[in-house]
């Protein structure tokens, strides 16, 4: 960590961002939730500028490669993190065959309760740990490690045959991901 913590401080350049859901819960073993996750980064795509280099969506935490047409990546993240939290719960909230859903919203709700930030509810923990991409070398292992966590994590035996993934746009020549990626 650099001085003053981790921030966005060269707005023109690519970043890798993770953001994990409190207490690492499992949320997005759910299709459901994954799917919010996807249209809200192809929402931020098509309206707020957002370019997305690589991704992966795991059962509670999130990998971005990502950065902004009009250098404004801190505003997009956090609009992107407070519409995703409000939609998950929601949706959880309104899903009656949710098994989790009692486990759960007490789960956010304690978390709202001891941030003062929060109305209610706490989603995504506090930190992204941004972290600039700076070097050729330090952009692949980016890539590999972003990539690779679904295999690593024993759901798939190859990267590209995750859907959830930038990993099939990166790797295979004759198939399109869920997501327009700009590659790198």
């Amino acid at each position: 960590m650099g001085l003053g913590g981790y921030k966005i401080r060269n707005k023109e350049e690519i970043h890798f961002l993770s953001f994990a859901v409190v207490e690492w819960a499992d949320v997005f073993s759910r299709q459901q939730f994954r799917d919010i996750i996807v249209k809200s980064l192809e929402h931020c795509q098509n309206e707020k500028g957002l370019r997305l280099h690589a991704w992966c969506i795991m059962s509670n935490h999130v990998h971005l490669l990502v950065s902004s047409i009009d250098n404004d990546l801190s505003s997009i993240i956090r609009d992107f993190k407070k519409f995703t939290s409000y939609a998950i719960i929601k949706a959880i909230i309104d899903n009656p065959q949710e098994s989790r859903k009692d486990w759960l919203i007490d789960l956010f709700k304690k978390a709202g309760q001891q941030n003062s930030r929060n109305a209610t509810y706490q989603f995504w923990r506090q930190d992204n740990h941004p972290k600039e991409v700076y070097s050729r070398r330090f952009t692949i292992n980016k890539l590999a490690y972003i990539h690779n966590n679904p295999d690593e994590a024993g759901i798939v035996e190859k990267p590209e045959h995750y859907l959830y993934s930038s990993a099939r746009d990166y790797f295979m020549t004759q198939r399109v991901g869920l997501l327009k990626i700009d590659f790198i």
